[in-house]
């Protein structure tokens, strides 16, 4: 029996479904989330405003998956909605925004300078009102966007559109990967008077759905006798550790990349054992990348401070070493500790008794912080 790859052979009978992007054909345990979104989205495709709903779940809990998957059997079933999916992580800017949406309804991008806003936000809504369509907007991560006010802005300009554009109808998809928010205390009234948001619910996914989800993924992208029984039990158990799928996903393609590198046509425990090292630091690096260079650099001093402090920092401590490194001001500074908040780089908590003074702890190792910043 041949144990050892020749060196153009591969383990993978296709890699794309262990990418964190890729949107599976088969999307078990989530019919009745899916069923709720259908349903939001139904009156738009009388013409009417779609329902605004927020997704709320932990990461990889399948909350963009189901929204890319419902947009995609609207693209095939009628021009009458257009879906518009905005990853927050990287359109940070009304403007990056107001762009996906423009992109979508021309179908060529928007000019990257030299056309004010207010002018991109009336070709939006004069193309709506004139072709009378109505636009669902996915604002996926729609937490990231709470720093500096973005997305109240943005809410108020797409839901209120119809004022200045008669017959401009949108709604927004809100999917959050974190339980905290209270949007009531972050949005105006303005904006909350016509968002009236419904919730739908994302639970983490139970250990035997885990075990289901990635055996398929198993079965459909590796080769046979890659992974044997007992080893994706032990990949099911290091993705419940971590409690994010992703993980799971990023386990399997970098356990059978090192097999691959060593010639073996099989998974062993230590390939897991050594993936693991890596893959359940998958979301941190997604998250650092979307970053920009001057927040990587915060993250990177609030870790350099933090290793071996073994104790939360003051806010204050940590402005005055970041000042010596980058020209920053104190608000633009607190809002990117409210960012790394909200992407659950860092915790903020209030110093009891001391006013407005705030502690910031990381949510992540130190030492893995300073590497993945860079």
């Amino acid at each position: 029996m041949k144990k050892y790859l020749y060196s153009d052979e591969t383990l993978f009978r296709n890699g794309d479904l262990f990418e964190i992007d890729y949107v599976p054909e088969e999307f078990h345990f989530r019919e009745s989330q899916m069923k709720d979104i259908a349903l939001a989205l139904r009156p738009a495709l009388h013409g009417r405003r779609p329902l605004n709903i927020a997704l709320r779940g932990l990461p990889g809990t399948g909350k963009t998956t189901a929204v890319k998957r419902i947009f995609a059997e609207v693209e095939e079933t009628t021009p009458r909605l257009v879906p518009v999916y905005v990853n927050c992580q990287t359109d940070t800017t009304k403007y990056g925004i107001f762009s996906r949406i423009f992109a979508a309804l021309s179908g060529h991008p928007a000019p990257l300078t030299g056309i004010p806003l207010r002018t991109l936000i009336g070709k939006v809504g004069r193309t709506m009102s004139e072709r009378g369509v109505v636009v669902s907007v996915c604002l996926d991560d729609a937490n990231y966007l709470l720093p500096n006010r973005v997305l109240n802005g943005v809410l108020f300009s797409i839901l209120r559109l119809h004022q200045e554009f008669p017959g401009a109808r949108a709604g927004v998809i809100l999917p959050m990967s974190t339980m905290d928010v209270k949007l009531p205390q972050e949005l105006d009234s303005g904006v909350l008077s016509v968002l009236q948001l419904r919730e739908i619910f994302f639970p983490p996914y139970r250990e035997e759905e885990i075990a289901a989800i990635l055996g398929e993924r198993v079965r459909r992208g590796l080769y046979p006798n890659v992974v044997s029984d007992a080893l994706l039990g032990l990949i099911v158990g290091q993705t419940m550790r971590s409690g994010d799928l992703r993980v799971g996903l990023d386990l399997i393609r970098q356990s059978a990349l090192l097999a691959e590198r060593d010639g073996r046509t099989a998974i062993r425990e230590d390939d897991v054992l050594a993936a693991y090292e890596v893959s359940r630091f998958v979301q941190l690096s997604a998250s650092v990348r979307a970053l920009t260079p001057p927040e990587r650099s915060l993250l990177y001093v609030i870790a350099d401070m933090a290793v071996g402090a073994g104790s939360y920092l003051s806010t204050g401590a940590v402005y005055d070493a970041a000042a010596e490194k980058m020209a920053m001001s104190y608000s633009s500074f607190y809002e990117r500790l409210r960012k790394f908040d909200q992407m659950r780089l860092i915790e903020l908590s209030h110093v009891a008794g001391n006013g407005r003074t705030r502690e910031i702890a990381l949510r992540w190792e130190p030492e893995k912080v300073r590497e993945v910043c860079g």
